[in-house]
């Protein structure tokens, strides 16, 4: 962050020699938690989130990022009853399964200060009754802080949940950011080994512009080499893309998802059966890579 005190501007790095700059106008919380540098400030998109430096949530766009990351998962998964959410500090995924009507989120993020930044800072996610009370595991969410990996791992087998849902930042190219290990394919088959039958996993794979694409070309070939059933959505009003893989093999889950949108507890305000469609279709160059 650069500027006064209060203000100032934030440099997101795109890819190599790009950058996009945010304006910040009132600066809320800055500083570094025990596992990342955080910044939550007002900006032209309202209240929006930074993590090193890449915004991860505005005020202005987060529930269509944070649709397109959930709704397909809700209509791919035969069942929504329990769901594992890995990372997504604002928790919004977790109010958004409630209203699909799971019974029980389990939601894991290794930053307890960053979530607690987020309840009292942002105007979306969690209130901080409501992180209390996931904090008490008094109704459906339950709140731990805990390394997504360990949590996982101590669940193996256990074919527990119906969405297996992580949202993180994206994958870094330092091989030694922790949070890199859950993007790997190891890490992919820890989290289909906790999948009940009909379950979906889903990550957050990156973006699909040509200069910024290369986490999701590697979480593609993750999948592929995975799941046998893989389906994407493409958000067509943000930059994000995400993956979703069930254990068992489909035919046709576009035509699943689309078939179960209307029956879905959870409206969506962003995607429709024709967003479904016009967005299940990767990228050329990532079809393509490797070929």
């Amino acid at each position: 962050m650069i500027g006064s005190e209060n203000s100032g501007y934030i440099e997101e790095p795109l890819g190599d020699g790009l950058k996009r700059v945010w304006r910040l106008d009132e600066v809320l919380w800055a500083g570094d938690t025990a596992f990342q540098h955080v910044v939550i400030a007002k900006t032209a998109q309202g209240v929006t989130l930074f993590c090193g430096n890449d915004r991860q949530s505005s005020e202005f766009s987060q529930l269509v990022y944070h649709e397109a990351l959930l709704v397909p998962a809700l209509l791919l998964a035969d069942r929504v009853e329990s769901v594992l959410v890995i990372g997504s500090s604002e928790g919004v995924v977790s109010q958004m399964a409630r209203t699909a009507g799971a019974a029980r989120i389990d939601h894991v993020d290794i930053d307890r200060e960053a979530v607690e930044l987020c309840a009292r800072l942002l105007p979306y996610g969690y209130t901080p009754e409501e992180l209390d009370r996931a904090e008490r595991h008094d109704g459906p969410v339950r709140m731990h802080y805990a390394d997504g990996w360990e949590f996982v791992a101590s669940k193996a087998g256990a074919a527990a949940y119906d969405i297996v849902l992580v949202d993180l930042p994206d994958e870094g190219d330092d091989e030694n950011e922790q949070h890199n290990r859950l993007y790997g394919v190891e890490f992919l088959r820890m989290c289909r080994s906790v999948l009940a039958p009909g379950g979906v996993a889903v990550s957050q794979a990156g973006c699909a512009t040509l200069w910024r694409n290369t986490t999701l070309v590697r979480s593609w070939k993750r999948f592929a080499e995975t799941f046998p059933t893989v389906a994407y959505f493409g958000s067509d009003e943000h930059e994000w893309s995400f993956l979703f893989g069930r254990a068992d093999e489909i035919a046709d889950p576009l035509a699943v998802m689309t078939g179960r949108l209307e029956r879905c507890a959870y409206r969506p305000v962003s995607i429709d059966a024709a967003a479904l469609t016009g967005c299940s279709v990767p990228p050329y160059s990532v079809r393509h890579a490797g070929r």
